[in-house]
């Protein structure tokens, strides 16, 4: 199995090119065309577009890619909605597709194209705010934190910048700020936002952590959580989840807020996973959150994934 593994990849790649020949004869389509035309839009198609532009060897589209990758680290919302036509322009000429002859390619590589670098300035903004570090300098960084608490336990006034109660709502010591090194400031963000936008589930999830036998630390586990989302952000696995939506609510592309909304999903989701898992005590939890973890990678296996965060809470 090993070395078919390796060796049908291989086999593959050489034949491409007589397969892509024999169905352009065959169908008088380019190969974007007929995923345009034959995959489902969303995750399906916007794979396969990418891949197909990838292994693409006419110099043009290389460049075209080489220079979309360049310019979406900087491209504001407005920018990157030009990626679409100037994309479909240079495919179109390489190509010799006719507008007038196949007026929907435009519209659909238009589509993906948004969809797909619009997941590229997603992960450099997420991974912005990860290489943020928290400041407690920084004005902004406290009015979070105390945003946080306010949010969370509000009928419990915080005696202190620096004080125990932080242990409470699940940081491991006196001063928050220390848990926050490995994910940044976005670990902060993500919790804030699970707490303003579903501030009633986030308390359910907070008051499970509190449970004699079963319970966690809220705010370490949330951040745990934000090490989850950005991998699966980074490895590309989430692509399912984020091209999916897009297609779904008729997006342009992605945005941190989307990012913050499969985080409280994750959080939402890990709580039911945890107590169902009924775990002996927190020593459990690395074998727990694994095994979470591959729940979700298997599901982002399937093209169809989409993960939705209508959060019910049905007791609190």
């Amino acid at each position: 199995m090993f070395i078919l593994d390796k060796i049908l990849p291989f086999i593959f790649s050489y034949i491409r090119p007589f397969i892509k020949w024999f169905l352009h004869v065959f169908t008088r389509l380019s190969e974007l065309q007929r995923i345009c035309y034959g995959a489902k839009a969303g995750a399906s198609r916007c794979r396969q577009i990418e891949r197909s532009l990838l292994q693409s060897k006419q110099p043009e589209i290389k460049t075209l890619l080489r220079e979309l990758d360049e310019a979406v680290v900087y491209a504001a919302d407005k920018e990157l909605l030009y990626f679409a036509p100037r994309a479909v322009q240079v495919v179109s000429r390489v190509k010799r597709i006719k507008a007038n002859v196949h007026p929907d390619f435009g519209r659909l590589f238009g589509n993906c194209i948004t969809t797909i670098w619009g997941y590229k300035r997603l992960m450099h903004n997420v991974e912005e705010l990860r290489a943020e570090a928290y400041d407690s300098d920084n004005l902004d960084h406290e009015r979070k934190l105390w945003e946080l608490w306010q949010l969370l336990m509000p009928d419990t006034p915080l005696t202190g910048r620096i004080s125990k109660q932080w242990q409470e709502i699940g940081f491991q010591g006196d001063d928050p700020k220390t848990d926050f090194r490995g994910m940044g400031i976005l670990g902060l963000d993500n919790l804030l936002y699970f707490a303003s936008a579903y501030n009633d589930a986030a308390k359910h999830v907070l008051l499970h952590s509190m449970h004699p036998t079963l319970g966690y630390t809220y705010a370490i586990v949330g951040i745990n959580l934000t090490a989850l989302a950005f991998n699966l952000l980074r490895t590309g696995a989430a692509k399912t989840h984020f091209y999916n939506q897009v297609a779904l609510h008729k997006q342009n592309f992605s945005t941190i807020e989307d990012f913050h909304k499969l985080y409280c999903y994750l959080f939402f989701e890990f709580d039911r996973f945890w107590m169902e898992s009924s775990p002996r005590n927190i020593m459990d939890f690395r074998e727990v959150y694994q095994a979470f973890e591959i729940t979700k990678l298997e599901a982002l296996h399937n093209d169809n994934t989409i993960f939705k965060t209508n959060l019910v809470v049905e007791s609190v």
